[in-house]
């Protein structure tokens, strides 16, 4: 199967990227190609071809999903951005601090993980997945083997939930904005909550988006926090660029592009095409979750990680249920 990966791995993204172009200026055209789709066919594709062009689908899904975060920002108005925001903030700050708590508990205590990948993967978890890890991991100075088990373990994790909080949201009644606020905070990636908000529903998609990016700012304290409990040297700090670039698009199109009809329908079709090229995201993440990314993991660290993600979930849920 392998030397059909490359070939076949072109035709599927041309296809997908052409049904999805298409769909752009007729909206019900293939409106069954949703994220979870187009992941799962990515899934398919990694466990039946393996990999193909490892490195262009990397950076594939790291830049057009960048890209995506802010053209969504062409679809929201600054006062809903801020009602979202500033709601979620004081559950943020306790989530993002009782993670790390419990996480490193568990890590060390619990499942016996060496502090780097416990700490990795309790950060990932606690703000935004893979970003979060690669922005520690030059403090507490990880080898390259932690750095792949904490990502691996939370990209694997990042896929199943795109699969199951859709459902679940709607099994349990969830309004937009609960749904929003749980995926935001429970699941790992920016990737995986954009994903999981627009399979529900446009507005729950804006509120997950918000809150997220709010909550990945958290890097910075993080590693700040990190640098005298790992007695590291190492004082640079990346905050992800495109959260601000984001917010950008936020004030232009509430300040700017709202003045007229023409500016207004412009900032729809940014708004339509970034959630397009969100959807084709979805292939290239899947596509990276070869057997080799699995195998890497090992049970013991993938039993932390889905222990901790469960109770931050469980947490979460109970919290935009009753509170």
């Amino acid at each position: 199967m392998k030397k059909y990966s490359k070939p076949v791995y072109v035709a599927v993204v041309a296809l997908l990227a052409a049904m999805l172009a298409a769909s752009v200026f007729a909206d019900s055209f293939c409106n069954w190609i949703t994220p979870p789709v187009v992941l799962f066919v990515g899934l398919v594709f990694a466990l039946v071809f393996g990999e193909a062009y490892p490195k262009f689908n990397k950076k594939m899904s790291k830049y057009l999903l960048q890209a995506s975060v802010v053209g969504l920002g062409f679809g929201m108005n600054v006062d809903a951005a801020l009602a979202s925001g500033k709601e979620g903030m004081a559950f943020t700050i306790v989530s993002v601090v009782g993670t790390m708590l419990i996480g490193c508990l568990l890590a060390w205590k619990c499942f016996k993980l060496d502090k780097n990948t416990g700490y990795l993967i309790s950060s990932g978890t606690a703000i935004c997945g893979g970003s979060a890890i690669a922005a520690v991991g030059p403090i507490v100075k990880a080898r390259e083997d932690q750095m792949s088990v904490a990502l691996g373990t939370v990209f694997i994790l990042n896929a199943i939930a795109l699969f199951i909080f859709p459902p679940i949201g709607h099994f349990l009644g969830l309004n937009d904005h609960q749904f929003g606020t749980w995926a935001a905070i429970a699941i790992h990636d920016t990737s995986s909550v954009v994903g999981a908000g627009a399979a529900f529903s446009e507005e729950a998609c804006n509120v997950a988006t918000t809150i997220k990016l709010t909550r990945a700012l958290w890097i910075i304290p993080l590693a700040l926090v990190t640098i005298p409990l790992f007695k590291s040297k190492d004082k640079k700090v990346t905050v992800p660029w495109f959260i601000f670039m984001f917010i950008a698009a936020i004030l232009l199109n509430t300040y700017v592009m709202g003045r007229c009809e023409t500016t207004m329908a412009i900032s729809s079709v940014v708004y339509t095409v970034a959630r397009k090229v969100l959807t084709l995201v979805m292939f290239f993440i899947g596509a990276g979750l070869s057997m080799k990314v699995i195998m890497s993991v090992g049970l013991k660290t993938l039993l932390f990680g889905v222990t901790l993600w469960v109770v931050i979930s469980v947490a979460t849920l109970c919290y935009v249920l009753f509170v």
